[in-house]
């Protein structure tokens, strides 16, 4: 994911949260691309919004709502699992075509607000939350 791809995302989450959140872009290795907490978002969020990032960049699911799912129909599964992934709500991965390229964490408003948010940010930076 190019730079300003990521901006974009951290833009429009900023420009259209319900209320204080912080974001965080990730690469497809989980690492920060960009980030961004607004004012009066509490501070666990920055926290919670990159571990969202990181699980959806590196783990075999296209966001934590499916991670969740799949953990809850397999205890072995959930038992393997990277102690900093999360199953929250707000983290999704990013594709370019076929390649996922990163992720993106939301993190500050009710579960499905921050995936809903999180979704519309990486479509209106050009990319997409599926293959294709």
């Amino acid at each position: 994911m190019r730079l300003e791809q990521a901006l974009t995302q951290v833009r429009f989450v900023m420009e259209n949260a319900a209320g204080p959140v912080s974001v965080f872009v990730a690469d497809d290795h989980g690492e920060l691309i960009a980030a961004a907490t607004m004012d009066g978002a509490a501070p666990d969020t920055r926290l919670n919004a990159q571990r969202k990032a990181y699980t959806a960049a590196r783990s075999d699911a296209r966001s934590t709502v499916e991670l969740a799912a799949k953990a809850r129909e397999d205890a072995v599964e959930r038992a393997s699992f990277d102690p900093f992934f999360t199953f929250f709500q707000g983290g999704v991965a990013v594709f370019d075509g076929e390649r996922r390229v990163g992720a993106l964490g939301v993190s500050g408003l009710p579960g499905p607000e921050d995936d809903a948010l999180a979704r519309n940010a990486i479509e209106a930076s050009g990319l997409s939350t599926v293959e294709r």
